[in-house]
């Protein structure tokens, strides 16, 4: 060994009492695809003894949210501090990187002395700034580190994943007839043994972290360690999971710090209580800094909510859905604790896209069959509605599972009004990237970050909105307000042009629009290109085989990247079935690509399944 590293690896093993006396260890507990269904929240039907007692000790917060309502850029938020929004990491799955400098808050702890360790989950949708974690492994444990040295170690638990929700055959704790059902689901035999599985597995989830609570009573730590336990998103059900509303972003948060760190606590801590202070998880990275006595960053977007002198709260939450797997989508959500509002840019698509992994659930599926049959109240059928919403206005403390859209209602025009503006600012403020299609984003950052890219003073993101928001209002856009973007120089303005032409339903377009667009067909950005070849083929009763012929050559792995391929396919699914020699052609598509990461193999042949399978 180098005796420069000896030394210095000396010198922090002597150095780590010391440490250890004055720095508090961080344990965090997380859970996957849960939402607060506890007994600590007020859940009588939960059998979760070990979190409820943890609750005691500590805190329990009541407005926590997930950014995402799906895992990769949920953690995404956790580890970097900042809005996937912001650094082109919102789809799920998907792989980009961080400026030269930015860096993921363990590698900080890390420097100031802490052990850091991760069992196991990582799934971040940025590449990794250099080495984050001390161990990251089904091994890691805080056992690995020097004698004294403080630690922060982090401990996953999937067995509320939405995989095991659905596995059968399941030996059942909670009796499904008297499970209880959102309003929003259908009252049927596989629904209830889905929601009944759910709660079995959260009580094996429970048992497995009261597991990990006894390892640190017996290691003689949990007087010096302040406990966190979070759930990474809602629960794993259609409507939970993947959804940009209150029960698809609403988690669990639990809080506990020890007597000897009580100078750490908030204002009004009290054991056994409730704060209602909102905490986003952007604001988990600033937090852990604060508390292991690091200054965190300026560019994290979050703020500490314990720590010395905890920063005010920002006075919403912002939440988020992009593409989710397969399935491209664009809405932005906001909560100010009491209302919800939701927008969504791609109004076209329901709620209830597609994606194919949700629909191995039988939940899913036999909700999509009662809607299919027109069996279903309106409380359950908006899920499946295309054109959804362009807005949604829900009162939490009126309508806790959101089933009232109040967008319309004249006596919560303030709010609506109030809750807009401040989401047209908080994406202004976070230079949200996802206005520009996933394809045109990853084209346009070759030699510079998504980040980087936005936060040019140069790009026109309030343009770019303006464009968004036009085209999805649901309104006749004016011909020229449409010939204008779509002779832009700026290629997200030609595509919300192209989105803008059709906008109040599937019309004929006037002859200059028309040609316009079909100058589009060969336009220098592929989604911009696809787009104009939606809006022709929407157009007319009958597509043009000059727009067919543009889809169907982006859907090509061969000549195509992934996101151009994955929006072909998704317009050519919306369009409707193919026939003669253009199904034949997409029966001929490839379904693989040696450029194919793992993570996306999967997408094609599901999208192609779908556009050849389904009616």
């Amino acid at each position: 060994m180098n005796r420069c590293v000896a030394s210095f690896c000396a010198l922090a093993f002597f150095a780590a009492p010391l440490l250890g006396a004055t720095k508090p260890n961080i344990l965090w507990l997380s859970s996957e695809d849960n939402g607060p269904h506890l007994g600590a929240y007020g859940d009588d039907f939960a059998t979760t003894p070990h979190l409820d007692a943890l609750a005691k000790k500590g805190m329990i917060y009541s407005r926590a949210w997930s950014n995402a309502p799906v895992c990769a850029p949920a953690r995404t938020a956790v580890i970097s501090g900042l809005y996937p929004t912001s650094t082109g990491s919102q789809h799920m799955r998907s792989r980009t990187r961080l400026p030269e400098g930015f860096r993921f808050f363990p590698q900080l702890l890390r420097e100031a002395g802490y052990y850091a360790s991760n069992n196991a989950k990582e799934d971040y949708n940025l590449e990794k700034p250099g080495a984050v974690w001390d161990e990251s492994s089904r091994q890691a444990h805080w056992r690995g580190r020097a004698a004294g040295q403080p630690f922060f170690s982090v401990f996953n638990f999937v067995q509320s994943h939405e995989s095991l929700i659905r596995r059968r055959p399941h030996e059942a704790r909670h009796d499904p007839d008297l499970v209880p059902l959102p309003p929003y689901h259908p009252d049927t035999p596989e629904v209830r043994q889905d929601w009944a599985q759910y709660y079995d597995q959260m009580t094996v989830v429970d048992a497995e972290i009261g597991q990990v609570l006894d390892e640190l009573e017996k290691d003689g730590l949990a007087e010096t360690t302040i406990v966190f336990y979070w759930g990474d998103h809602g629960v794993g059900l259609p409507r939970g999971k993947r959804t940009a509303l209150n029960t698809g972003l609403h988690v669990p948060l639990i809080v506990s710090i020890p007597p000897a760190f009580e100078s750490l606590a908030p204002p009004g801590w009290e054991r056994g209580g409730v704060n209602d202070r909102l905490v986003g998880f952007v604001d988990f990275a600033p937090t852990v800094l604060r508390l292991a006595g690091i200054e965190p960053p300026a560019e994290l977007q979050g703020r500490a909510f314990l720590g010395p002198s905890p920063l005010e709260p920002k006075p919403f939450l912002l939440g988020f859905r992009g593409r989710m797997d397969e399935r491209v989508d664009l809405v932005r959500t906001l909560t100010d604790g009491r209302y919800v509002y939701s927008r969504s840019y791609l109004p076209d698509r329901p709620h209830g896209q597609h994606v194919w992994y949700q629909f191995q659930t039988p939940t899913t599926r036999v909700w999509y069959e009662r809607w299919r049959a027109g069996e279903l109240p309106e409380s359950q059928s908006s899920f499946w509605l295309s054109p959804r919403p362009v807005e949604e206005l829900y009162d939490l403390e009126k309508d806790p599972h959101e089933v009232r859209n109040l967008a319309r209602s004249a006596d919560h025009a303030a709010v609506l009004s109030r809750l807009r503006t401040q989401l047209r600012r908080a994406l202004e403020a976070t230079r949200d990237t996802g206005f520009l299609p996933e394809a045109e984003l990853r084209r346009r950052t070759a030699d510079r970050t998504p980040h980087e890219l936005l936060a040019d003073p140069d790009f026109p993101l309030a343009e770019l909105l303006d464009a968004a928001e036009l085209a999805s209002a649901g309104v006749r856009v004016p011909d020229d307000a449409v010939l204008d973007l779509l002779r832009s120089e700026e290629p997200g303005l030609r595509y919300w042009g192209a989105r803008a032409s059709l906008t109040g339903g599937d019309t004929e377009l006037a002859p200059p629009v028309e040609r316009e667009l079909e100058l589009r067909l060969e336009d220098e950005a592929p989604a911009v290109a696809i787009a104009a070849a939606e809006a022709l083929a929407r157009s007319r009763a009958r597509p043009t085989s000059a727009a067919l012929e543009v889809l169907l050559t982006f859907a090509d792995l061969e000549r195509s990247r992934q996101p151009e391929v994955w929006q072909a396919l998704s317009v050519l699914h919306r369009l409707g079935p193919l026939t003669g020699e253009q199904r034949a052609r997409a029966a001929r598509l490839p379904t693989s690509h040696e450029d194919v990461p793992a993570w996306a193999a999967s997408y094609v042949p599901r999208l192609l399944e779908a556009l050849l399978t389904e009616p």
